[in-house]
């Protein structure tokens, strides 16, 4: 769930802070109605989203933490009914708490996925000191060491025209699912490679070679080369590796970034022929557009552009394959759950203006 959904104007995972942070107030508070849960939801997303798009800047930080922090503060700020005042003191006290660096994602830590972790418990307890009194500093996004100056970049934020939309664009309807458990900025080269597939079989061992043309973004985070033995964090941000296991397997999933496939020696052999390039677009966080280019032995050339990846709005998943996602995952944990509350889940979340308590959903993954 923390890289499920990804807003890629903003170029973060808006549910990465705000869905952990939503599912303990749940679960503690109890008799949250799911259309509180869901107005909850959409108001997290929305904070969070806001920071990103106002950013022109280069990503720095990890913004599914930074400014997902705001966005969990603001979903427990709508779930306890805070009011303005309070509010404030909340997004101060989150402010002074708040972490997430992009050096886990150079280095393939898991550290980088809890990052998400540390700020949805930030958020919570920001929430909590706020609503016992506790003054934070107000001028925490726009102030002179506020968020904008000092983790997007002084001087690198147009703030104003993106919070003009506030209230009017809402911005879980532009969010992007993610297909594929490697980082969103591989996907566009599995994409490509399964358009190709579509085709025609490709034997792997006739490839000359595939060359995928990224943006600066992608360039810069997933642009790293294969190694003989990779982390599963390092493996999933790595164009090579998931390339490569899209050929052999006709997707990536969960098993291919554990022990064994990280070591099979027919994907590593493989990825040594993919290479990746910067292409000329002048947006440093831009996701898309991407192409793949795959040269066979026998002169074939595939040439594949990519406007909206597969998960966005403009190339959505369909509803059926969005449960079957979800059911795959269900039972991927390492004491995989009961089937059948994975089906009971779906079913309400599918109907979830009409749930009267959404802690059932809490519920539903406890073994």
């Amino acid at each position: 769930l923390e890289y499920d959904c990804i807003n890629e104007d903003a170029v973060i995972h808006p549910m990465a802070t705000i869905l952990g942070a939503v599912s303990a107030e749940i679960d503690k508070k109890g008799d949250v109605s799911g259309k509180d849960m869901m107005l909850a939801i959409a108001l997290g997303i929305d904070t969070s989203c806001i920071l990103g798009i106002s950013s022109n800047a280069p990503l720095r930080f990890f913004r599914p933490s930074t400014a997902g922090a705001f966005g969990a503060t603001a979903a427990i700020a709508s779930l306890r009914g805070f009011d303005k005042e309070t509010i404030q003191n909340a997004f101060g006290t989150t402010y002074g708490q708040i972490s997430g660096t992009l050096q886990p994602h150079k280095e393939g830590s898991p550290v980088l996925g809890m990052q998400v972790g540390f700020c949805a418990r930030s958020a919570l307890a920001a929430c909590d000191l706020a609503g016992n009194g506790l003054i934070g500093p107000k001028d925490v996004i726009t102030g002179q060491y506020g968020y904008f100056n000092l983790f997007e970049g002084e001087g690198e934020c147009d703030w104003e025209d993106a919070f003009k939309t506030l209230g009017k664009v809402w911005q879980v309807a532009r969010t992007s699912h993610k297909p594929f458990p490697s980082g969103r900025l591989t996907h566009g080269v599995v994409d490509a490679i399964q358009q190709i597939r579509a085709k025609q079989d490709i034997d792997p061992d006739g490839i000359e070679k595939i060359v995928a043309w990224v943006p600066p973004l992608a360039f810069r985070l997933v642009g790293r080369p294969d190694i003989e033995d990779p982390s599963p964090n390092y493996a999933k941000l790595c164009i090579p590796f998931v390339a490569a296991t899209t050929v052999l397997e006709g997707t990536v999933d969960v098993p291919h970034f554990e022990d064994a496939w990280l070591k099979n020696p027919a994907v590593h052999k493989l990825a040594a022929r993919v290479e990746y390039n910067q292409d000329d677009n002048p947006d440093l966080n831009k996701v898309a557009p991407q192409r793949v280019e795959m040269f066979l032995r026998d002169g074939t050339h595939f040439d594949i552009p990519v406007p909206a990846i597969f998960g966005h709005p403009e190339n959505a998943l369909t509803a059926e394959q969005n449960v079957d996602k979800f059911m795959r995952n269900w039972g991927f944990g390492a004491e995989p759950l009961d089937v059948k509350n994975g089906e009971r889940m779906v079913e309400m979340i599918s109907n979830l203006e009409d749930v009267t308590n959404a802690s059932d959903l809490i519920a539903l993954t406890v073994r």
